[in-house]
């Protein structure tokens, strides 16, 4: 992980200062506040501000339930019932605003979650740093045989040397042939002043998807569990993955019941279909139940074979 030192003059100061607050505060995240977490090989995320903890949840809950119900269940037992039974607003009170660095590809896929407020780093004003993206060999499969998105058998030998080769050299060139478009020194001054340089906007599209980008992401604490219970699941891409790893970490840390029950209903849980349902009835009553006779297609079968195997 690399931050450049004006970031890390920034998170010294932030963390050096502090302020007498009436609002809420969750001991948990205070504690990381402004800290990178390392992810992948230069990429971080760390909490820039936050609102809402676990009793903002339940007080937007009791709302409507009127004073008299207020020790009708527990904090937590009250959480647990709320996400047992997909309800959404009392989450939503709860925000975070997470700082984020990480390789464009992951950037592009991560956007499609368009539940959050993002403001990204901008190559058309500022010049990318040099730093890429480069797989661990144990990293780097082949395409998956029965999978179109996913990854198969890790690769070997020369194979694999020739793709971290072709990787770090195609990241290179591009990012040398980019600073050459540019044509502008760490002061701003051109290289070499009988050339005008091609505009930021253009010249990065020169740039491999590996480059690192950044960008300040604020979402409410419904959609981000959303957005984990997509991309913490060990079939997402393990360059995303990661990333909601470090974020389900946070999130511990910042509403420990909530997280506790989503932990519990979403990631740990399973979602039945009606079809699946009714053959788990049948097969509790002693019969076999085969794809043919289950009603459901081959897909759906082998996905409620493997559900049940888990």
């Amino acid at each position: 992980m690399t931050l450049s030192p004006e970031q890390q003059a920034e998170i010294d100061a932030a963390r050096a200062e502090t302020r007498p607050t009436l609002r809420p505060v969750s001991e948990g995240i205070e504690a990381m506040l402004y800290s990178a977490v390392p992810v992948l090989d230069h990429g971080f995320v760390r909490v820039v501000d936050y609102m809402g903890d676990d009793a903002a949840i339940v007080q937007a809950a009791r709302v409507s339930y009127g004073a008299g119900t207020r020790k009708a269940r527990d904090d937590r037992g009250l959480i647990r019932y709320l996400m047992r039974h997909w309800h959404s607003t009392p989450f939503e009170m709860c925000e975070i605003k997470l700082h984020v660095k990480l390789p464009i590809f992951v950037a592009r896929q991560w956007i499609r979650h368009r539940t959050a407020n993002v403001n990204e780093y901008s190559a058309r004003y500022s010049i990318l740093d040099r730093e890429f993206y480069i797989p661990q060999p144990e990293q780097l499969a082949a395409q998956s045989s029965a999978n179109r998105q996913g990854r198969g058998s890790v690769l070997q030998g020369e194979e694999a040397e020739a793709v971290l080769r072709l990787l770090r050299e195609d990241s290179g060139r591009g990012y040398d042939n980019y600073q050459w478009m540019l044509n502008e020194g760490p002061d701003g001054a051109p290289v070499d002043p009988e050339r005008a340089g091609l505009a930021r906007e253009l010249a990065r599209m020169n740039l491999t998807a590996n480059v690192y980008t950044q960008w300040y992401w604020k979402i409410d604490l419904h959609n981000l569990f959303h957005f984990l219970r997509l991309r913490a699941d060990p079939h997402a891409q393990h360059e995303i993955r990661v990333y909601a790893d470090a974020m389900c970490e946070i999130a511990k840390a910042w509403v420990p019941a909530a997280y506790e029950a989503f932990e519990e209903y979403r990631l740990g849980g399973v979602q039945f279909s009606a079809s699946a349902i009714a053959c788990l009835k049948r097969m509790l009553a002693g019969e076999q139940v085969t794809q043919a006779t289950s009603g459901m297609s081959p897909g759906e079968w082998r996905e409620f074979q493997a559900a049940l195997a888990d």
